[in-house]
């Protein structure tokens, strides 16, 4: 059975917080592995992210950095980190995602993966992201 949107996106957010340990892990070989070991069905959805947010690294955090209030890239945590990277990904590079789509399902992620305050980080963030950068579909 092939998996859901949201459980695509769950799992292309674990393997985005696994790079976040070795940022030089090429994205295709972590993801080859990964679906060797835990034996999902490979998913164009979660091999793009991977490999776009890899690629794309550097544009994604500029943009988390340029509108979180000050806060230095390396002091948010990893799974919020992970989250934002996905989340602007999709805003940036897959059109056919409602950008408000984005921000509710990593919302969701924050909910389950992150303390209580990470949510409402989060959000702002992203909100901030799509209005300022005309990514508001």
């Amino acid at each position: 059975m092939a998996m859901t949107r949201r459980e695509a996106r769950e799992l292309a957010f674990t393997l985005l917080f696994e790079m976040t340990f070795d940022m030089e892990k090429e994205p295709m070989l972590l993801y080859l592995q990964e679906l060797e070991a835990r034996g999902f069905e490979d998913n164009d959805y979660v091999k793009s992210v991977v490999v776009g947010c890899h690629e794309k690294r550097e544009e994604l955090d500029t943009l988390i950095e340029k509108y979180s209030n000050g806060w230095k890239v390396k002091r948010i945590s990893r799974v919020s980190l992970a989250i934002m990277r996905l989340c602007i990904y999709e805003m940036l590079y897959m059109p056919d995602i409602p950008y408000n789509v984005s921000i509710n399902e990593a919302v969701e992620l924050c909910k389950s993966y992150n303390d209580e305050k990470a949510p409402a980080f989060v959000n702002g963030i992203l909100n901030t992201v799509a209005d300022k950068e005309g990514l508001k579909n």
